[in-house]
């Protein structure tokens, strides 16, 4: 049985007036019932298979913490897995989502290292964009008093990948030098942030032109995405660089080979280029896979170069890397109690407004994180097109020409 004494409603009350929520009585009621929230991925494809709906509440099994949810993250990766562009890809229906922040609200047997009421923020195998989580113990970290739910939510996934492809694959050091793409989203945010706690670290990123402005500071060299960035990397710097950090694959994975210095280090965490419409394109996947350079390891070996892979879920989910994730969580909040990192939280969504979050990082359109807060109404733009279901079940189909949720900005930070 899960360790949950009456004192929980009054403990949790307590810390959700602590952080500022604005109803805490209703989310003591939903506390008190076996019902919650949570978006619904129904099958995989465009946007219209994603609704809120109302599921059982889950009860913590041993070894394992239940969360109320305060904000959950949303990552490139959530988009290709309600498109099905990913490898052995879930069944549905099931909860999107694999991280989130919260209140501790119950443990299950033989689960220690926490109290009722505690404010964390955990890693999620699916299930997470929901009022109430279950995850494993060693996937749970407490946060620090001053870190927000939103900025606890957008830290997981992204600092976390970051440093561990930065200081245990690359080897960062000081006077090196980095090129990561997409440089306004989270992970490429978190690069740079990271990048400036080591001296003399030169970082070069691609971007959206639009983004430039509000990010300009964290990089020292800019490009647009859609330039020739190997060759304006070679005008700064002829022999190259130490780490390229590359989210896109396809052609980008030959020049970022090329690109690099001795001993350098090319990481390959995403494949972005492979989406680029609504639903899966098999076109798109075939495309990336043509355009990736053939890699010959005499090569590798004859220019002293090194080629990894990097998935932060598959290290944790399927190969036992709980440790060394908590190790670089702890490292990670140390610099953040020191005020040297901070997530940027690009905007917040409720949950009824996922398809028009999902939209923005389809379109590229974040700097930073995409938050779900959980607590959030829909704007009343948006309350006429909610993805709530009606108790049929039944949804609306969207107009795949239909433009206006473009326009449609939720509360931007």
């Amino acid at each position: 049985m899960a360790k949950e004494g009456p004192e929980t409603t009054e403990e949790t009350e307590h810390m959700i007036e602590k952080n500022g929520a604005k109803e805490p009585e209703s989310v003591v009621c939903a506390a008190d019932s076996k019902e919650m929230r949570a978006v619904l991925l129904t099958g995989f494809g465009g946007l219209n298979k994603l609704k809120v709906t109302k599921k059982p509440m889950p009860e913590p099994q041993e070894g394992e913490v239940k969360i109320r949810v305060k904000a959950c993250g949303l990552n490139f990766l959530d988009l290709m897995v309600r498109q099905g562009n990913i490898d052995n890809p879930p069944k549905t229906p099931l909860v999107p989502g694999f991280e989130c922040s919260g209140i501790v609200e119950a443990m299950g047997e033989n689960t220690t290292g926490f109290e009722i009421g505690d404010r964390v923020m955990a890693f999620v195998n699916y299930n997470a964009w929901a009022e109430v989580v279950c995850t494993p113990l060693d996937w749970v970290y407490k946060i620090p008093d001053e870190m927000t739910f939103p900025e606890a939510a957008a830290f997981c996934m992204n600092f976390v990948a970051a440093y561990m492809m930065l200081f245990e694959v690359a080897n960062l050091r000081e006077g090196m030098s980095v090129l990561v793409h997409s440089a306004g989203g989270g992970v490429g945010q978190a690069v740079a942030q990271l990048c400036s706690t080591i001296p003399n670290v030169t970082v070069f990123g691609t971007a959206s032109t639009f983004k430039h402005e509000a990010i300009r500071h964290s990089v020292t060299h800019l490009f647009d995405r859609n330039v020739d960035y190997v060759a304006e990397v070679r005008k700064i710097s002829p022999d190259g660089v130490d780490i390229v950090l590359d989210c896109l694959c396809g052609e980008n994975t030959g020049k970022g080979l090329g690109l690099l210095k001795p001993l350098g280090a090319y990481i390959l965490y995403g494949s972005s280029n492979m989406v680029t419409g609504e639903t899966k394109s098999f076109f798109s996947f075939a495309k990336s896979w043509w355009q990736v350079e053939k890699v010959n390891p005499i090569k590798l070996y004859e220019e002293n170069k090194v080629m990894a892979g990097f998935s932060l879920l598959n290290l944790l989910f399927k190969q036992g890397g709980c440790s060394q994730v908590k190790s670089a969580v702890q490292k990670l909040l140390s610099l953040y109690s020191e005020k040297k990192i901070r997530p940027l939280v690009d905007s917040l969504w409720a949950l009824e407004e996922v398809k028009e979050a999902m939209q923005r990082i389809h379109d590229r359109g974040n700097i930073g994180k995409l938050i779900l807060d959980v607590e959030k109404s829909p704007t009343p733009l948006m309350a006429s097109d909610s993805t709530e279901t009606s108790e049929a079940g039944e949804e609306e189909e969207e107009h795949e020409g239909d433009n206006d949720n473009k326009e449609r900005m939720p509360f931007i930070q």
